[in-house]
């Protein structure tokens, strides 16, 4: 099975910690990595190759659209799903070059349904 390969960015590593556990009950899913803002993401990207990053908006050092932007410039094919509690940044968001929105709280379908979607 060709699982996509995930890295959590929260700057709350309770957020991290709960996304992990959701994910993991998901066969189709492997979290590859986790970063507490923007630029580490940034820094993890190469060495864990993920698929997908799951992007928290709100963070210090760099914030998720910043580093929205800069992943997307580098590494095109790597989508990232912006997870916030701030409905208002959709827009935002997708002109950093988000490949989805979703808010935090959403069902878990419908994180998974935009994980696993190619």
């Amino acid at each position: 099975m060709n699982r996509s390969r995930v890295l959590i960015v929260d700057d709350r590593s309770q957020a991290r910690e709960g996304l992990k556990a959701l994910l993991a009950t998901a066969p189709a899913v492997q979290v590859v990595g986790e970063a507490a803002d923007g630029k580490e993401a940034i820094d993890l990207l190469e060495k864990h190759r993920p698929d997908v990053v799951l992007m928290d908006a709100m963070m210090p050092v760099m914030d998720g659209l910043e580093a929205t932007r800069r992943i997307k410039a580098e590494w095109p094919a790597v989508r990232v799903i912006l997870l916030t509690i701030h409905a208002p940044l959709k827009a935002e968001a997708l002109a950093a070059g988000a490949d989805a929105f979703l808010v935090k709280g959403c069902p878990a379908g419908e994180l998974l349904a935009a994980i696993l979607e190619r």
